[in-house]
């Protein structure tokens, strides 16, 4: 019977609003704005293609086939929009203020008698320009439920079929 264990635990990467940051996630957002507009002009130009070839042997389907891009299309588009104003929520970020940038893993050595809330207390670190500035360790675990992360990757993570 061992000892102890080594558990894995979330920790929160947080930094602290810049000038260079803000400069970064608006061409992280912009970059992944274009990656968005690219993705609806391929399906455009696929579907385009493959629904005049269908057409030819099958109506219905083509039809059919032509309805579920428009859907994938209109799921593109909202991603966009929602891209889009979060890239404008963080022009707006004042300078100096906090935002969740990720949540990362660190490891946490347990053993017999230890108390569990204790090892898995949270823990957060500050960043500011890529320096880690603090590590926080909060008491009671993580509590950032009414905090939402921002990157652009989070948008941009949908599925294709």
């Amino acid at each position: 019977m061992a000892d102890s264990v080594t558990i894995k635990r979330d920790v929160i990467l947080r930094a602290i609003v810049t000038e260079g940051l803000k400069e970064q996630l608006d061409e992280e957002f912009t970059e992944a704005i274009a990656q968005v507009d690219s993705r609806i002009t391929q399906l455009d130009i696929g579907a385009r293609q493959y629904v005049t070839e269908l057409q030819r042997t099958d109506i219905q389907q083509a039809m059919a086939v032509r309805q579920q891009i428009e859907a994938e299309k209109r799921r593109y588009r909202q991603v966009k929009d929602e891209l889009i104003q979060r890239q404008r929520t963080v022009r707006e970020l004042d300078l100096g203020s906090e935002i969740i940038r990720g949540t990362l893993e660190s490891q946490a050595e347990i053993a017999v008698g230890d108390n569990l809330q204790t090892a898995l207390r949270g823990v957060e670190v500050v960043v500011k320009d890529d320096e880690v500035v603090e590590i926080r360790v909060t008491e009671g675990g993580l509590s950032v439920e009414s905090e939402q992360e921002v990157t652009p990757e989070v948008a941009t993570q949908i599925e294709t079929p």
